[in-house]
C-alpha cells in the first residue's frame, strides 16, 4: 500500500474512534452522575475511561515481551469495564433523565454494589496504570536494526565455527617419499657352455636368535619396507639346481618338441625357473639342435 493509502487508512479510524468515543462519552458522563461526581467530573469521566484505553493501544503498539503484555492487559480490562458501564446505561432508563437515586445503579444490592464499586475504581486505576504504561514507554529502548556489516561478520563468524566444528580429525601430515634407490637384483645367469661352470655362493644360515630379534626391533618400530638379506626361514625350501641339472631337465623335457616350441616360456614353465635361466636354456638347446642338424647334413 502506498503513502496515500495508508494516510486515508488512519484518517478512516480516527474518525471511527472520534464518533465510537461520543457515543460511549455520553453513557459514561450519566454513570459518573449517578455516582456523585458534579457536571465538570461527569464531562471528564469518559476520557478517563476510554482515553486510558487509548493510551494502553499505543503502548501496545511500542512495547514488546511482558511490557506489551501488561498493556494488553491493561486495555482488554478498561474494554470490559467501559462496556459494562454502557450496558449498565442501556438497562436503567432512569439514569438518562438524571432520576435515579444518587448511587442506585441497580435494584439488587450486590450488583449495585459492584458496580458502584467498578464506577469509582476506574479514575484510581487510571492514574496507576496510565503513569506505569507512560514510564514503560519512556524506559522502553527499541532493538538496534541490523546493518550489513554486521550481517557480514555474523555469517563470517558463523561459517567459521561451522567449519571448525566439522574438523573431527585433523589433517594429516604430507607424507615424504623415500628418495633412497635400492639397488635392482641381478639376475643370475648361466655361463656359456665353452667356460667352465662356476659354484653357486654358500649362504651362512642365520641365527634363530637373530631372526627373533629383528622381529621385535621390527614390531617395536615403524614398519617399513624388507631390504636386505631374506631369513633362511623365508626362503624356500625346494633344494638349488646347478646349471648342468636344469640344461639336462630342459633337454629331457623338450626332447619331442619342434624347434617352434622350445621358447623362452615355455622352457621356463616345464623346468620352473627364472625367465632368465630359461632363456638361456633355450639359446642353449637351440644351439646344440643346429650342431645337430649340421652334423647330419
Amino acid at each position: 500500500m502506498n503513502r496515500t493509502g495508508k494516510t486515508l487508512l488512519v484518517l478512516a479510524l480516527v474518525t471511527v474512534v472520534a464518533m465510537a468515543f461520543r457515543v460511549s462519552w455520553n453513557a459514561l458522563r450519566d454513570i459518573a452522575g449517578a455516582v456523585g461526581a458534579d457536571a465538570t467530573a461527569a464531562m471528564l469521566y469518559p476520557f478517563v475511561v476510554d482515553g486510558l484505553m487509548a493510551l494502553a493501544l499505543v503502548a501496545t503498539l511500542v512495547l514488546a515481551g511482558d511490557a506489551r503484555r501488561f498493556a494488553l492487559r491493561v486495555l482488554g480490562a478498561y474494554t470490559i469495564a467501559s462496556l459494562v458501564l454502557n450496558y449498565v446505561h442501556g438497562l436503567v432508563p432512569e439514569l438518562h433523565g438524571r432520576t435515579v437515586d444518587w448511587g442506585r445503579l441497580a435494584d439488587w444490592d450486590p450488583a449495585n454494589w459492584a458496580l458502584v464499586l467498578l464506577a469509582t475504581s476506574l479514575p484510581v486505576g487510571s492514574i496507576y496504570f496510565g503513569s506505569d504504561l507512560v514510564a514503560k514507554v519512556l524506559h522502553h529502548q527499541p532493538a538496534p536494526i541490523p546493518t550489513v556489516e554486521a550481517n557480514a561478520e555474523e555469517s563470517t563468524e558463523t561459517d567459521t565455527k561451522r567449519s571448525t566444528a566439522d574438523l573431527t580429525v585433523s589433517t594429516p601430515a604430507p607424507i615424504t617419499p623415500n628418495a633412497t634407490v635400492l639397488p635392482r637384483p641381478v639376475a643370475v645367469g648361466f655361463l656359456k657352455s665353452t667356460l667352465p661352470a662356476k659354484p653357486f655362493p654358500q649362504v651362512d644360515p642365520v641365527p634363530v636368535a637373530s631372526i627373533e630379534r629383528r622381529a621385535v626391533a621390527a614390531e617395536s618400530t615403524r614398519p617399513r619396507r624388507a631390504t636386505g638379506r631374506v631369513p633362511v626361514v623365508a626362503k624356500s625350501t625346494r633344494p638349488k639346481r646347478t646349471p648342468d641339472q636344469l640344461l639336462a631337465e630342459a633337454r629331457a623335457a623338450t626332447a619331442d618338441w619342434p624347434d617352434a616350441k622350445v621358447t623362452g616360456e615355455g622352457i621356463r614353465r616345464a623346468v620352473r625357473t627364472s625367465p632368465a635361466n630359461a632363456r638361456s636354456l633355450r639359446d642353449t638347446l637351440l644351439a646344440e639342435r643346429a650342431a645337430t642338424a649340421a652334423e647330419s647334413a
